[in-house]
């Protein structure tokens, strides 16, 4: 039985539950985070690949094309006004790290600040004789 660090008092079966879910939905928003970075490195990456797509456009006697890539792809905004670590800064700011502050104040009201309920109870079934 998982029990209130501060109280002793017993934590309910469905309070778990609920926690063990909220849980699992920040984990979910972490992974989608780690997957929004990825996007900004690849996408940084592939642009500073185009400074050598101009120069080889440009060796092989193509300056017309070397010229389309530089106008219309180096530096671009991948949104309206925005590059890839402007959508980062507002994902991070505006739903991240709201989504992060209420998982853990509901987290430190209702289980005293206890991280993965769920996975203790678990470990407890699982590793009984």
């Amino acid at each position: 039985m998982i029990h209130d660090v501060r109280s002793g008092v017993p934590i309910d079966e469905a309070t778990v539950e609920a926690l063990g879910k909220l849980s699992e939905a920040l984990e979910t928003t972490e992974r989608a985070r780690g997957h929004l970075y990825s996007f900004h490195q690849l996408t940084g990456h592939a642009d500073l690949q185009l400074d050598e797509a101009v120069e080889m456009l440009r060796a092989a006697g193509h300056p017309e094309m070397a010229d389309i890539v530089t106008s219309e792809l180096i530096g671009r905004n991948v949104l309206p006004d925005r590059w890839t670590y402007q959508v980062v800064e507002e994902y991070e700011d505006g739903y991240y790290g709201v989504f992060a502050d209420v998982e853990r104040r509901i987290r430190e009201r209702l289980a005293g600040g206890r991280r993965h309920l769920h996975e203790a109870r678990m470990k407890e079934r699982r590793q009984k004789p």
